[in-house]
């Protein structure tokens, strides 16, 4: 929404301020990036009601801007914003207002509970859809060592239970053949795991590294194990496209309706290792997760199922 063109110079001037006060006490670059255009769509919408001063905001001022916001589509796929969505426009709002009382300003009230979190049960696929997304990978691009690479990027989300951000940091050298293991350096808050692989999904990865990697324009001057035709690392936006790409080529409607993330492939490996039998336990030291309170939330899909 950066692009809504603010007229209000007070808007402009506060935004920019509220944006340096974010950087100065150190918020993370994506909330001091992010935060700001949501309150800028908050403005743009004051001003197409007329609202020029802050003073003019009541609680039913916010109430009718969180209703439109209900109401407004989704302007990367169809439907509207997702409940996760709309809890950052709160978190936003209620950053502001914490922003204006710092400044000695008048801060609007905001009566609004945060939306309670969708059921990852519609993330999931079976492991019949797994199946599709690996089939369609052997055309889904007129170039060889592109389709074997696509193959590789889904060994690293799906068998493996990557996290995107893990994915893409893995090195050559993080793959251990005769260990049987994918070395995880770059996990959630830093902490390094081991993950195990299986002969099948390590031959993908072999295949991947020996025969398609050293096609790529560049590939002996980088470490980085997925890389794009000019040599450079995969961003997980790279890995969300080609991942979009492949659901696009699967003759299955339902399937391509769904909104599948990275992110999806690893919801559905854990739903997996627990229909199989796999402890729980296990299974947190598998995806990495610090507290058991956060794996055990694939035992409440598993009842859904």
């Amino acid at each position: 929404m950066k692009k809504l063109k603010l007229e209000n110079r007070s808007y402009k001037k506060i935004l920019e301020d509220f944006e340096q006060w974010l950087d100065i006490l150190g918020y993370n670059e994506k909330a001091v990036y992010y935060t700001p255009i949501f309150i800028q769509e908050f403005f743009y919408w004051l001003e197409q009601r007329d609202i020029q001063r802050l003073e003019q905001i009541t609680i039913d001022t916010v109430k009718s801007y969180y209703k439109y916001l209900n109401e407004r589509s989704n302007q990367r796929r169809d439907g509207g914003l997702s409940k996760a969505y709309l809890n950052k426009h709160q978190n936003a709002l209620r950053k502001f207002r914490e922003y204006l009382k710092k400044q000695g300003g008048i801060a609007f009230k905001i009566h609004l509970r945060l939306e309670k979190r969708e059921s990852a049960i519609k993330d999931v696929l079976t492991q019949s859809e797994i199946k599709q997304l690996f089939e369609v990978t052997s055309y889904s691009s007129k170039h060889r060592h592109t389709r074997i690479r696509d193959r590789a990027i889904l060994v690293a989300l799906y068998s493996c239970g990557l996290r995107r951000t893990e994915a893409t940091s893995l090195d050559i050298g993080d793959i251990l053949f005769d260990a049987r293991r994918v070395f995880v350096r770059q996990g959630k808050n830093y902490k390094e795991r081991y993950v195990p692989i299986n002969t099948y999904n390590l031959q993908i990865l072999e295949d991947y590294i020996f025969e398609a990697r050293p096609i790529y324009t560049g590939s002996k001057a980088t470490e980085a194990l997925f890389i794009n035709k000019y040599g450079n690392r995969l961003h997980g936006q790279d890995m969300g496209r080609r991942l979009h790409h492949l659901l696009t080529l699967i003759d299955n409607e339902i399937l391509r309706e769904k909104h599948i993330t990275p992110h999806c492939l690893r919801h559905s490996i854990a739903t997996h290792l627990l229909q199989q039998g796999m402890k729980i336990e296990d299974i947190q030291q598998f995806l990495g997760h610090s507290s058991l309170k956060s794996t055990q939330v694939y035992t409440h899909l598993l009842e859904l199922l």
